[in-house]
């Protein structure tokens, strides 16, 4: 099943037919708020509005990993993360649509990044952390549409709340970035650690600040001067998309945790064994 994550601006989906409403508590904590399923046009989704109802959470205080399981306790195999970015290459302009294919994690260890750990030891590949086929869905019907949406990028994810510095907007820019943001760190690489494909749905907002015009630079009211009009773009993309088929399971994705886990059956405890099975549905 396809799980859609809101991000700034999107807390629901319209057109979506709800069927419940799944509440609860997870291994890892609480999540964000309700998982929503539904029936969206030719599919049954999941939705999960990542900042909680009315925007309550900051990027650092999203609780990731209950998030990433709760959808994945909900039936999940893909995830699509809607997020606002600022861009860091002239080409990539605001009002842009963008689908990363690389993370670069500048966050500061406020977060935790893994489902494993206190007596689970594994190490799983996020060497090609995106799943090519949702990318190809969602981009291939944006260039139908007429839409321009940019792809193979890297996103830079920082700490927040904070916007950057311009020395910092340049020093992503030399490292070979092409979007910033604050949230898609450590979500796609829990997406990977539950087996579950991902892709980042950028709506570009602003040039963060790297450029010398002071009126190019983020700023919050800047932002949501744009991002209506960019998350209806979005939403065109999504809707359209959700009309064809949904990408086929890819079995590099879908088998990541095998021989990534060090520890034996033996060891675990029978709560670990629990969520260990749910994130290897």
């Amino acid at each position: 099943m396809l799980a859609i994550m809101g991000g700034t601006g999107l807390y629901d989906l319209p057109d979506l037919s709800v069927v419940k409403r799944i509440q609860g508590d997870t291994p890892f904590g609480p999540p964000s708020g309700d998982v929503i399923q539904g029936r969206f046009y030719n599919h049954d989704v999941l939705f999960l509005a990542r900042h909680g109802a009315g925007h309550r959470l900051l990027p650092h205080e999203v609780n990731y990993r209950a998030n990433i399981y709760a959808l994945k306790a909900a039936g999940a195999t893909m995830l699509l993360g809607f997020s606002a970015v600022g861009s860091l290459a002239l080409n990539v302009k605001p009002g842009d649509l963008a689908m990363p294919q690389q993370y670069f994690d500048f966050t500061r260890g406020k977060r935790h990044h893994t489902f494993f750990g206190q007596g689970v030891a594994a190490h799983v590949s996020t060497a090609k952390p995106v799943s090519a086929a949702l990318v190809d869905w969602m981009s291939n019907t944006a260039q139908e549409l007429g839409i321009t949406t940019h792809r193979d990028l890297t996103y830079a994810c920082i700490e927040g709340p904070r916007l950057g510095t311009q020395a910092e907007s340049h020093f992503l820019r030399q490292a070979g970035c092409h979007l910033v943001g604050m949230t898609n760190v450590p979500e796609v690489f829990l997406a990977r650690e539950a087996q579950m494909a991902y892709a980042t749905v950028g709506l570009v907002t602003d040039y963060d600040c790297w450029l010398d015009d002071p009126a190019q630079h983020v700023s919050v009211e800047n932002v949501f001067q744009l991002y209506g009009s960019t998350l209806a773009k979005a939403q065109q993309v999504l809707q359209s998309a959700m009309q064809k088929p949904l990408p086929g399971p890819e079995p590099e994705i879908r088998s990541a945790l095998k021989g990534a886990i060090l520890t034996r059956d033996a060891e675990l405890t029978n709560e670990q064994q629990a969520w260990l099975d749910t994130l290897k549905r």
